[in-house]
C-alpha cells in the first residue's frame, strides 16, 4: 500500500468520523459565527473612540479567522489523540503500515478542509454583518493552511500528555482562551503593558494575526514580529516565521503520538 493511498484511507475515515457527530460539525461553524454577530454586529467597533473594539472591522478579521485556525486543531486534534488512548487504539495503529506522522497528516488535512470552509464563511459574514472593507488577498490560503499545521501539531502534544480527553479539551481551552486575546487579535499591541510586548512575539498566532491583518487591511501593516526594521514584507515575512513554527510543532506532534498504549 503506498504512501498516498493510506493518507487517503486515513483522510476519508477521518472526515466520515467529523461529519458524523452533528453537534460537533455545528459548534465547529457556530462558535465563529456567534462572535461576529455579537462583537461585530451587536457592539460594533468605534473607530474615533478609545478601548476595546475602537479599530475599523477590518482590523478584527484575523481575530475571527482565529478562532477557528486555533481552536478547531487544539481541541479537535487534543481530543482525538486523548480518545485513542483511552482505546487503546494507537497500539493498534502500529501494526498498519500507518506511521504517526502519517496519521497526524491525515488529521491535519481534514481540519484543513473544515477550517478552510469555516473562515470563508467568517469571510462573508464579516464582510456583510460589519461592512468591513477588506482586501481579498490570495495569502489567506497559505496562512490557513499554515496556521493549521501549526495548532493541530500542537493539538496532537496536549492529546498526547493530557490524560483523558476531558483533560485535552480543558488545556486547549486553557491555552487557546489568552492566546486568542493576547495575539494582537481583538486587542492591539498598544493596549497591553509595555513590558509585556515582548511576550507576545512567543505566540505564534501573534504571526498568523500580523500577517493576515497585513494582508487583508494593508493600512495596519507593520514589519514582521520579531525583525522589525528589517524591511522585510509583512506578508511574506510572518508568514515565514509561522511555516517554521509549524514545521516544529508538527514534527513534535507527530514525534509526541504514542507507538503504544
Amino acid at each position: 500500500m503506498s504512501r498516498v493511498t493510506r493518507l487517503r484511507a486515513a483522510v476519508g475515515a477521518d472526515w466520515r468520523s467529523f461529519t458524523r457527530r452533528r453537534t460537533a460539525v455545528f459548534f465547529t461553524f457556530f462558535f465563529p459565527v456567534i462572535l461576529i454577530v455579537i462583537f461585530g454586529a451587536l457592539v460594533r467597533t468605534d473607530p474615533t473612540g478609545g478601548g476595546l473594539f475602537a479599530e475599523p472591522p477590518a482590523y478584527y478579521v484575523p481575530g475571527y479567522l482565529a478562532v477557528v485556525v486555533l481552536f478547531t486543531p487544539l481541541s479537535r486534534l487534543g481530543s482525538e489523540v486523548a480518545r485513542h488512548r483511552e482505546g487503546n487504539r494507537f497500539e493498534k495503529l502500529a501494526t498498519t503500515p500507518l506511521s504517526r506522522g502519517e496519521w497526524l497528516l491525515a488529521q491535519t488535512l481534514v481540519n484543513a478542509i473544515i477550517i478552510g470552509l469555516a473562515s470563508l464563511l467568517i469571510l462573508v459574514l464579516v464582510v456583510v454583518l460589519t461592512g468591513a472593507d477588506i482586501a481579498y488577498s490570495p495569502w489567506l490560503v497559505p496562512y490557513v493552511l499554515v496556521g493549521t499545521v501549526c495548532f493541530c501539531g500542537i493539538g496532537a502534544l496536549l492529546g498526547s500528555y493530557t490524560d483523558s480527553q476531558d483533560g485535552a479539551v480543558a488545556a486547549s481551552n486553557a491555552i487557546g482562551l489568552p492566546l486568542l486575546f493576547l495575539s494582537e487579535t481583538f486587542i492591539a499591541l498598544e493596549q497591553l503593558p509595555g513590558w509585556f510586548g515582548p511576550l507576545v512575539n512567543l505566540s505564534p498566532l501573534t504571526y498568523f494575526a500580523r500577517g493576515v491583518r497585513a494582508a487583508t487591511y494593508p493600512e495596519s501593516a507593520t514589519g514582521t514580529a520579531g525583525v522589525a526594521g528589517t524591511g522585510i514584507d509583512p506578508v511574506l515575512g510572518n508568514l515565514l516565521v509561522l511555516a517554521a513554527l509549524a514545521v516544529v510543532t508538527f514534527a513534535v506532534g507527530a514525534w509526541s503520538i504514542p507507538r503504544t498504549d
